[in-house]
């Protein structure tokens, strides 16, 4: 009986210890993504002339990670661009710091089209990054 008291009293001890676990903090290009995925928006369009492809994130080797689709209508041009450009500099700096690899492919603009009044990348698949 004793020794399953005290067993008991252990893992009641390591579950208050692992809920006093705090999580690590979000990387600032996650938060960056998420602040560039509000200011985006819906992406509502009307006509392909609204839309935009936008160069997101980092890679190791150089250029964007992805592209994800905008629409000029009702968003806010410079703020979309200039949070783009800190969430690209922000991954920089952690792939720098964390010396992370990558397959060096070049990811190519895929363009946007305005598809079912949303603004979406004219090709598929090119805007994985940073979802």
């Amino acid at each position: 009986m004793t020794s399953l008291l005290r067993l008991l009293s252990a893992l009641l001890g390591a579950t208050a210890l692992a809920s006093c676990a705090q999580t690590p903090p979000e990387p600032p290009s996650q938060r960056l993504a998420q602040e560039l995925r509000t200011a985006i928006g819906p992406a509502r369009c009307t006509s392909d002339s609204q839309c935009r492809s936008l160069p997101v994130g980092a890679k190791p080797c150089g250029g964007p990670a992805g592209y994800w689709a905008w629409s000029t209508e009702g968003t806010d041009a410079k703020r979309v661009l200039e949070l783009a450009r800190q969430q690209s500099d922000a991954q920089k700096r952690e792939i720098e710091a964390s010396g992370l690899l990558s397959d060096c492919r070049v990811i190519v603009d895929p363009g946007a089209a305005c598809i079912a009044n949303r603004c979406e990348l004219a090709r598929p698949g090119a805007g994985a990054a940073a979802r």
